[in-house]
């Protein structure tokens, strides 16, 4: 099966075009903080309920400046030549390492806010974050973005425009969708930590969160072996990967902590 390439713009309001990318990364934002919020409210029965809806706009606002800083800083070349094309976010470049940055800075602010413990938020925003960018991955396949090395074959892959090629690889139609390779594993995910989060009750405080961390590390980890769109590298190694081993190491050892904690 081919994967055809598809228009970015979605539609255009006069002269201003509203891309795919940001229908779909507006979806998987919403989804997730209506999510994080029916499963907190579930689980806290005692506690105030619609804090995190509440909370929606300085959740975005900072996940989403967390993202888009940390993705200029992986290209801080390219930016500083192109300053104003910072705040123009409608064609892509949001990182979830740095959403997730974002998205914990403003948690601290909401937990002192409402005087509730930190992992009580946390454990139901990590299945909820997730099943986001299983969504999320797909405004990727809008902007021909987030692939993988080319197919073997011509009869399956995922077809990349001409202009949307890695120089090295501008000889080759097809590639693999690395953005579904993603998507289809967080879905899992999003299904295994809510399955961690209800079966617990919400009683091991951090069990979720830590878990998050490790299983999409795992993902994340093994989806930058195929793909050759990496923003950034530290000498061969892209840091997307780096990174997912220092938060592999900080979930398993918060794991082991909250386990022994019990």
């Amino acid at each position: 099966m081919i994967i055809p390439a598809v228009n970015e713009v979605a539609f255009r309001i006069f002269n201003f075009s509203v891309y795919r990318y940001g229908v779909i990364m507006a979806c998987a934002i919403f989804t997730a903080i209506i999510t994080a919020d029916k499963l907190f409210d579930f689980l806290n029965k005692d506690l105030r309920h619609g804090i995190i809806m509440e909370s929606a706009p300085l959740l975005i606002v900072c996940g989403i400046l967390g993202a888009r800083i940390y993705f200029c800083c992986l290209n801080p070349q390219y930016y500083f030549s192109h300053p104003l094309e910072i705040l123009d976010i409608r064609e892509g470049g949001l990182s979830i390492h740095g959403a997730l940055i974002g998205g914990i800075l403003s948690t601290v602010y909401i937990i002192k806010k409402f005087k509730i413990p930190f992992f009580t938020i946390m454990d139901c925003m990590a299945p909820a974050t997730i099943l986001g960018q299983a969504i999320g991955r797909w405004g990727n396949y809008f902007n021909s973005e987030a692939y993988g090395l080319p197919v073997a074959g011509q009869n399956w892959g995922l077809y990349i425009p001409q202009e949307h090629r890695i120089a090295e690889f501008s000889q080759f139609d097809l590639f693999h969708p690395a953005f579904l390779y993603e998507s289809v594993s967080d879905f899992f995910a999003f299904i295994l930590l809510t399955f961690i989060l209800l079966k617990t009750e919400g009683k091991y405080k951090g069990l979720t969160f830590f878990s998050y961390l490790t299983v999409y590390s795992v993902i994340r980890f093994f989806i930058e072996q195929i793909r050759i769109d990496s923003a950034l590298f530290v000498g061969s190694v892209p840091i997307a990967q780096i990174v997912s081993v220092i938060l592999f190491v900080a979930g398993i050892i918060g794991i082991i902590f909250v386990i022994n904690k019990k």
